[in-house]
């Protein structure tokens, strides 16, 4: 896996008020024993290093930074080792709904806050699991759902993680290239704000654009 392509293509970069500001959703941290793995893939170590090759200004987490819906032990090392290599980034996590009692891995990082919702320069920053936040925005990103779609490549059919455009809402995929999306269609269902949607624009992690997909069942 490269490493570095794989994160770039899942990530995006804005030019904010605060600078060059890195944004990915769901990493999911600690997420191999509760998904049967028996080997540890580092993940997160790969993460941190090409968040430090990037180099921004300012970070954005869109929720689900750990798997556990708690803080066990192994959650919580896992945790401190990433955020201890993030220590010279301003970091913003918009909390998730798998990151209860986050801030016992997090006291002790004075540059990571954990947040309901973010706004920065008419951007809201949110996971996308509760109603939207009483803020006026022009354009908002999330994550929660991990958009992907089943596409045909030459002679395969494959599902592959996208990015899903509707309106003024951009839902990222997950970030964590060793877990899989859930259909669009499905998704969709699980995001309070966004549930009655009947349309949406879909781009791949390299930025091709493949169409307008139906979110709602069709009449035959």
């Amino acid at each position: 896996m490269d490493a570095e392509k794989t994160f770039e293509n899942l990530s995006i970069e804005l030019e904010t008020s605060k600078g060059k500001t890195l944004i990915f959703a769901d990493p999911h941290i600690a997420f191999e024993p509760l998904r049967g793995l028996r080997m540890r893939t580092k993940f997160e170590r790969k993460l941190a290093g090409f968040i430090k090759l990037k180099n921004p200004d300012f970070i954005i987490i869109l929720g689900d930074i750990k798997e556990p819906l708690g803080v066990n032990p192994f959650t919580k090392k896992l945790l401190i080792e990433f955020f201890s290599e993030l220590r010279d980034f301003e970091i913003i996590i918009t909390r998730g709904n798998h990151d209860g009692k986050i801030e016992e891995a997090l006291r002790h990082f004075e540059n990571v806050k954990v947040v309901c919702h973010y706004s920065i320069d008419n951007y809201l920053f949110v996971h996308g699991h509760q109603n939207l936040p009483d803020v006026k925005f022009e354009k908002a990103f999330l994550g929660h759902i991990h958009p992907a779609i089943t596409v045909r490549i030459g002679s395969s059919i494959r599902k592959t993680k996208c990015f899903l455009r509707i309106e003024n809402f951009l839902i990222l995929p997950t970030i964590n290239p060793y877990m899989e999306g859930f259909n669009i269609k499905d998704g969709i269902k699980m995001i309070p704000f966004l549930k009655n949607s009947k349309e949406g624009n879909v781009y791949l992690p390299d930025g091709t654009y493949i169409g307008k997909f139906h979110l709602e069942p069709q009449p035959l």
